[in-house]
């Protein structure tokens, strides 16, 4: 055989290889997934997360939640609970131990595509988009802009196709529409055209959520399919810290539950202004006030799905304004993640809230500590997680891309390192060091090892710097904006059928174009 048909024939080889490596993997043997188990990063210790459940507790009985709706003061005094001459409505220890006893738990965050569904059990991490930010970022300009409709159903198409962001909670506000019937609905519809992973929204008005809910019946085929599969979650301020409920938003929260929706129990306190200023203060005031919601759910439903939804917010205490990249916010959230483990409740947190304007290094190291001690904690939903910039104001795609980068890094921590027999590599070392080449790098278990346990990053450069140069010198965001073009060019789903679309907006106001949704429509 020729010199050159051996060649020939390593060189097709090498080819089918190298081909077989770039196949994607079936999700089983991905180096990371959704639902890798955390929780190796306990900031809180066994008795003092006692003590802060303790503390709660006590909150609870002898201070209570203000505002509480003539409803919600029905549903919590049948079940014990006793409305104080100041209008308190306190929460006997014994109900709030019962209620968590019996809530729902270990059960599924549901997608309209199963492979995306989401096992809330346990300490199984997941990472969201989540916010509600009025501007879009352009990293190359460093301009802010209002957030429009059409943003939101580009995130949401971006979204869908990042494998390490595995839910979509609305990112930004819809500032071109000013009706706030129009704006709830039409979030909700934007979000689900872009992708099938599950949606998380919000609503101002139980009107609004009655309407989107004969929506989501009517995109499931029917409100049986809707309520075995229920595929969109309500994010709920239902209180206004410190301990008071919020009204509207309880009027909400009560239309979603009897209809099958799934809710996040949101309390989101600003340490030093609106939650005391001590870290474990702040804590015990947002586990107090989801305690109270998930007593509030269950008394509507027993049973209803409900995520515990602790946010506290750091403070820069020279100036007020809210820090999300802090390394107080870090160990904060981390902390949240314990507690809801210490309940065995489904738990989300808040983390990747950079507090830079752009996605830079401050953006980088901001999101890289929030989003890395969440997932270590075991939060079984990390909101924020992706696109986020300026505490929460602003919103860039670019940071989409850069963001699930990291996300897939974070994720790597998380699955840890697997000690088994083959693992620990001895029958690779004789291989290689008796009568081998003296390197691993063509060794079987290279190979096999090569997709299963390494996590590539798709902007992130690992070039030398003579390869780097050579091939233009190009930094994290120029690559990153040239992916999300070649994203949101070519990536418009047909997620709701046209025949469907078209009942749709017979029935509501959908105000997102057709002609943005349509592929030959070229934006980029």
């Amino acid at each position: 055989m020729s010199e050159t048909r051996t060649r020939g024939r390593r060189g097709h080889a090498r080819t089918d290889r190298q081909a077989a490596r770039r196949a994607p993997l079936p999700p089983e043997l991905r180096p990371v997934r959704p639902g890798l188990e955390g929780g190796a990063y306990k900031p809180l210790t066994d008795p003092e997360m006692r003590r802060i459940h303790s503390a709660a507790l006590e909150v609870l009985e002898n201070i209570g939640i203000a505002n509480a709706i003539p409803s919600c003061v029905r549903r919590i005094e049948a079940l014990g609970g006793r409305l104080t001459e100041e209008g308190r409505l306190l929460f006997p220890r014994s109900l709030v131990e019962d209620t968590v006893a019996s809530a729902a738990r270990n059960f599924l965050l549901h997608a309209r595509d199963p492979q995306h569904d989401l096992d809330l059990s346990g300490t199984r991490v997941h990472f969201s988009t989540a916010g509600a930010a009025v501007h879009m970022v352009d990293a190359q300009t460093r301009a802010y802009r209002d957030s429009t409709l059409a943003d939101l159903y580009d995130i949401s198409r971006l979204v869908d196709t990042l494998d390490n962001v595995h839910m979509f909670q609305r990112s930004v506000v819809a500032r071109d529409l000013v009706d706030p019937r129009e704006m709830d609905l039409n979030t909700c519809y934007a979000a689900l055209a872009g992708t099938r992973k599950h949606v998380g929204t919000s609503w101002v008005e139980p009107d609004h959520v009655r309407e989107s809910v004969a929506m989501l019946h009517m995109i499931a085929g029917g409100e049986k399919k809707w309520r075995e599969r229920p595929f969109v979650s309500m994010s709920n301020c239902f209180v206004v810290p410190p301990l008071r409920f919020a009204e509207d938003a309880c009027r909400c929260l009560e239309v979603a539950v009897e209809a099958g929706m799934p809710v996040l129990l949101l309390a989101a306190g600003q340490a030093g202004a609106t939650s005391p200023a001590s870290l474990a203060g702040a804590l015990v005031q947002e586990v107090a006030e989801v305690l109270a919601g998930l007593v509030y759910v269950n008394a509507i439903v027993p049973g209803s799905p409900a995520i515990f939804g602790t946010w506290p917010f750091i403070s820069d205490l020279r100036t007020g304004a809210m820090s999300g990249g802090s390394g107080e916010q870090a160990v904060l959230m981390a902390a949240c993640a314990q507690m809801s483990g210490f309940y065995d409740l489904p738990g989300g947190v808040a983390a990747g809230m950079a507090d830079s304007k752009l996605p830079d290094a401050q953006s980088g190291l901001e999101k890289a500590y929030t989003t890395v001690l969440a997932g270590q904690a075991g939060a079984n939903i990390v909101y924020e997680s992706a696109g986020m910039l300026a505490s929460l104001l602003g919103c860039c795609l670019e940071s989409f891309v850069i963001d699930n980068d990291m996300l897939g890094a974070v994720l790597r921590t998380i699955r840890g390192i697997e000690i088994t027999e083959q693992s620990l590599s001895i029958d690779a070392m004789r291989d290689v060091c008796i009568g081998g080449p003296s390197h691993y790098l063509g060794h079987g278990q290279t190979m096999e090892l090569m997709q299963k346990d390494y996590v590539y990053p798709e902007v992130a450069d690992r070039l030398s710097p003579k390869e780097w140069v050579e091939k233009g010198s190009r930094d994290m965001i120029e690559k990153a904006r040239e992916r999300v073009q070649l994203i949101l060019s070519s990536h418009y789903p047909e997620y709701i059928d046209p025949a469907l679309n078209q009942k749709l907006r017979a029935a509501f106001p959908i105000r997102l174009p057709t002609e943005i949704m349509n592929p030959a429509s070229k934006r980029w």
